[in-house]
């Protein structure tokens, strides 16, 4: 015989998941989520509601909901189902069974929104605020690095490359088939990854099996403490990462001054803007070409790898862990996208930290 629920199923329920280790009851108790809600209201631009119609949804809550899906890998649709089934979402939301849940085209219209008002990097910039306030100060130097982030691959003509090239939009290259257009994303480029790929016996990549990827690339830079990204910056994944270097990677207010970047950062104009700026390099050196590396400079390089593998950490989390994978037509939706993943993977190392700090 089934047994009568009872007034306390739910609160015991909630007490189990508690129990068993509830990541985003962790969220919640490392992060104060009303900070966000200034910047929020600035870039919503809500109305007053004193011409009536339905109320929106507090931003704060749908600021959530973009934490969740940035560390689930969620769609629209499969966030508004799993936030009505699944009760540790709905408690981390605030919400309770007879709430209203955001449905999938309400979860667009608030991040399209946000994107339009490019106010994700303010947000960001937000949180990177009230963790320095709380004491976790950059310090001891930052690790510059970079990875792919694939996106539905686009199959086009030579022309239309080449017009893609030109700088030219889907709605100019595809004037007469305006659905084909909006499919189209002209903003993400093709690369070859030639360090996955096997080396000849010169030691040199063979180019025959390196591997093509179609998306975009995230430049990130974490201090060495703290391990949190404290400078992000997105690009098609075409870019050269040493460019970036000098566009604002670097954090100035890092209180330690070294930098630790694979060679790929090595160049003159980066190594005169590091001295420029009293950054210490500590960027790889390069194999001479058509000679063997040097001892010494093997052994540097090898010491240096010790320094800068933990950013290929922040890497592993977001791309295994938070599936972080772009689904979106466009290079700001595509920022979007990575900037509230950075977010939520600061969230995530705050809860490791004081974790570690409290043991």
């Amino acid at each position: 015989m089934a047994r009568q629920p009872g007034f306390f199923d739910i609160d015991e329920r909630l007490k189990r998941l508690s129990d068993l280790g509830d990541q985003l009851e962790a969220y919640a108790g490392a992060v104060d989520f009303e900070i966000f809600r200034s910047d929020l209201e600035s870039a919503l631009k809500y109305s007053d509601g004193a011409k009536g119609g339905r109320p929106p949804f507090d931003p704060v809550l749908m600021m959530k909901i973009l934490v969740i899906q940035a560390q689930n890998n969620l769609s629209d649709e499969r966030a508004e189902f799993l936030i009505s089934d699944r009760l540790s979402f709905m408690r981390f939301l605030g919400l309770g069974l007879h709430d209203k849940v955001p449905d999938a085209k309400t979860i667009w219209a608030f991040r399209e929104r946000l994107i339009k008002a490019g106010a994700i990097e303010g947000l960001f910039k937000r949180f990177d605020e009230a963790l320095r306030d709380a004491g976790y100060i950059a310090m001891s130097g930052q690790l510059v690095d970079s990875t792919l982030v694939a996106a539905p691959k686009q199959r086009n003509t030579d022309d239309e490359k080449r017009q893609i090239r030109d700088g030219r939009t889907a709605d100019q290259i595809w004037p007469e088939n305006p659905s084909k257009a909006r499919q189209k994303d002209t903003s993400a480029r093709w690369t070859v990854q030639f360090g996955k790929a096997r080396l000849r016996e010169d030691g040199k990549p063979m180019a025959d099996i390196a591997i093509p990827s179609f998306g975009y690339k995230a430049h990130t830079s974490i201090d060495r403490k703290y391990r949190l990204i404290r400078r992000w910056d997105v690009t098609d994944a075409a870019a050269h990462d040493g460019r970036m270097l000098r566009r604002g990677l670097l954090d100035s207010s890092n209180t330690a001054s070294g930098v630790w970047a694979d060679s790929a950062y090595r160049s003159r104009k980066n190594e005169a803007f590091m001295e420029r700026h009293g950054f210490i390099s500590h960027v790889h050196r390069r194999k001479p070409k058509g000679k063997p590396m040097p001892a010494h400079i093997r052994r540097g390089n090898a010491t240096r790898s010790k320094h800068r593998a933990p950013i290929e950490h922040v890497f592993a989390v977001q791309k295994q862990a938070m599936g972080l994978t772009i689904r979106t037509i466009g290079i700001a939706r595509a920022k979007a996208k990575i900037g509230i993943a950075n977010i939520a993977y600061n969230i995530r190392r705050l809860v490791q930290i004081q974790k570690a700090e409290g043991a």
